[in-house]
């Protein structure tokens, strides 16, 4: 089970009826496998307008939908994120990035003395791009994805904080007006080998677009597309952050310095979290 948002939605509208009482929603989650059916059971009865949109809710959540996707939003860095059906949703681990990329933009403003440039690349719902909009604020943003679902869902998140959402294939989805300026670029690339997908809960290999997983026999197709591209759209002391697992973080580190990018890695044990930073030389080589 991934982090669970906090019942902040607004009451229910009338008290549901006993079928729908909160000891049947709970013993209907747990029926279906869910870990934390109490949890889930308080959050359903919280968003629930109606007894019939309960139901309706207690049956996805059932058949295997996210949890996220079912109540319409996920808790991330402390925001409310808007997930549609369908939509990759965000993960608690990914919190540890954005850290990253906050403190990188900070530095960014202090050195450059305007608002940071920054990029999220395959975006999925926008939860990256709206998190740093917030924290960096003012800042100019851009996020894309390829996936036609996850762009209307970023536009939801992150067109109301004043970023830009673009539809297509990693860089072709850019303006490109933005070579050689991006301060910022996360890049939430997916990185389950091949193999492995099969291998994920049911709930994200069904219910989540396969290309926000699925990350080639090695699991570092994509992070060495954007690797390779990633110097020609970076600003002369810009980075590039990846979040990738702990067994492929050195492969993914040579992958960097190839391209000319000076990495590191940066890991939280808490949140069992691994992401690797390039750094495009100041001078701009």
């Amino acid at each position: 089970m991934r982090s669970h948002p906090s019942p902040l939605s607004p009451p229910l509208a009338a008290p549901l009826a006993a079928p729908h009482s909160r000891s049947t929603v709970i013993s209907a989650l747990r029926a279906a496998g869910c870990v934390f059916a109490e949890d889930e059971a308080e959050l359903l009865l919280s968003t629930a307008r109606t007894a019939d949109e309960l139901a309706a809710m207690v049956e996805r959540r059932v058949i295997g939908l996210p949890l996220e996707q079912v109540v319409g939003w996920a808790e991330f860095c402390g925001l409310r994120v808007t997930v549609d059906p369908g939509v990759f949703v965000p993960r608690r681990r990914t919190e540890f990035l954005v850290g990253q990329a906050v403190g990188l933009g900070r530095r960014a403003a202090d050195r450059t003395g305007r608002p940071p440039v920054v990029v999220d690349l395959c975006c999925g719902s926008g939860a990256v791009g709206a998190v740093l909009a917030a924290a960096l604020d003012p800042v100019e943003l851009y996020a894309a994805d390829i996936e036609p679902a996850a762009v209307r869902c970023a536009r939801r998140n992150v067109t109301p904080a004043g970023g830009e959402v673009h539809e297509g294939d990693l860089f072709d989805a850019l303006p490109t007006g933005l070579r050689g300026r991006i301060d910022v670029l996360v890049a939430n690339v997916p990185y389950v080998p091949s193999e492995e997908v099969g291998l994920l809960p049911p709930e994200a290999r069904e219910y989540e677009p396969l290309v926000a997983l699925d990350g080639g026999a090695d699991g570092l197709d994509v992070l060495r597309r954007v690797t390779a591209a990633a110097p020609r759209w970076l600003a002369p002391g810009g980075h590039l952050l990846v979040e990738t697992s702990e067994r492929q973080a050195q492969r993914a580190v040579e992958a960097f310095a190839r391209e000319g990018l000076l990495p590191r890695v940066a890991e939280s044990e808490e949140l069992y979290a691994t992401v690797i930073i390039g750094a495009r030389p100041a001078d701009g080589r």
